[in-house]
């Protein structure tokens, strides 16, 4: 049996309000709006190839049993991160905190050459701004 060709699609970020989200990334980031259900579950937003896109927990809950671990934005944040590539980093970084988002590492240079901030938006998903590589 031939093995499958995959490619990354969606990024998807389970939230509690969909369309908050793709409505504050579009602020925080410039992103575009692309698609959105009408019952407010989905929202995704234009960045390239691969999308982002927000839905609700509620969907998740529908999609299978058990749903997703909420976001608890008082601890850690959980095990994956988005990462937005940009020419500027500095900039990045501070129009992301003007627009909500808490630092969690200012930007800094990193060995192998590239730029990087960390954030936390205000759903409680981690953020990289990085340089490309």
């Amino acid at each position: 049996m031939a093995e499958p060709e995959l490619q990354l699609g969606w990024v998807i970020v389970y939230v509690e309000d969909p369309t908050a989200a793709s409505t504050f990334y579009q602020r925080a980031f410039g992103l575009q709006a692309e698609f959105a259900a009408p019952d407010g579950s989905y929202a995704q937003l234009d960045t390239g190839p691969t999308k982002l896109a927000f839905a609700s927990y509620t969907l998740g809950e529908h999609n299978f049993d058990g749903g997703v671990r909420r976001a608890a934005v008082q601890e850690p944040p959980a095990n994956v991160e988005i990462t937005l590539v940009a020419n500027d980093v500095d900039s990045a970084h501070i129009h992301a905190l003007a627009s909500g988002c808490t630092s969690l590492a200012g930007p800094q240079d990193k060995p192998h050459g590239q730029r990087v901030a960390y954030v936390r938006d205000p759903f409680g998903t981690l953020i990289e701004l990085a340089t490309p590589l």
